[in-house]
């Protein structure tokens, strides 16, 4: 591993414990050039993917965009950090365990807002005005009916008790 201080590859594992859900490896090295402390991550990958973006162009799969994309979409929203750590896991389990080594970042973006959906609500409309490409404010109100007819209580006939008048 290189040293991010020195570039030095001449680095030691000094201590190496399992995160919480044991999914991740976390390691404290120490580089033996510049005596500078840092943590590493180590993940299993089951998988190389490659995102097919909406252009056709193919880019390798990027966790951490994931997690970038989904912590802009959970800014000032009180959702514990670990809870997102744990989708992110979830989201790319299922990313690579989908039998395919391509994916097309549509495919990706509905997997996300349906994690994202069951998270938090606001977040949700967030991520889908960005990844639907909203323009006008009754893409908005489309996308607020469905989470409130869905999450509203029914009738008997099935219908929305509050659609009634």
């Amino acid at each position: 591993m290189r040293c991010p201080n020195c570039n030095s590859l001449d680095t030691q594992v000094k201590d190496s414990r399992p995160t919480e859900d044991s999914s991740v490896i976390r390691r404290r090295r120490v580089c033996i050039a510049c005596n500078f402390r840092f943590t590493t991550f180590e993940r299993v990958q089951l998988r190389e993917l490659t995102v097919i973006k909406r252009n056709g162009r193919r880019v390798p799969f990027d966790r951490d965009k994931l997690v970038r994309s989904l912590q802009i979409s959970l800014r000032k929203r009180p959702v514990d950090p670990e809870k997102v750590e744990t989708m992110v896991s979830a989201i790319v389990r299922e990313l690579e365990s989908g039998g395919e080594a391509e994916i097309s970042s549509e495919a990706i973006g509905e997997i996300v807002m349906e994690h994202l959906r069951v998270l938090d609500d606001v977040a949700y409309v967030r991520f889908a005005s960005v990844y639907r490409d909203f323009r006008e404010a009754k893409d908005f109100q489309a996308l607020l009916g469905e989470l409130h007819t869905e999450d509203a209580p029914l009738d008997e006939g099935g219908r929305p008790k509050a659609a009634q008048k």
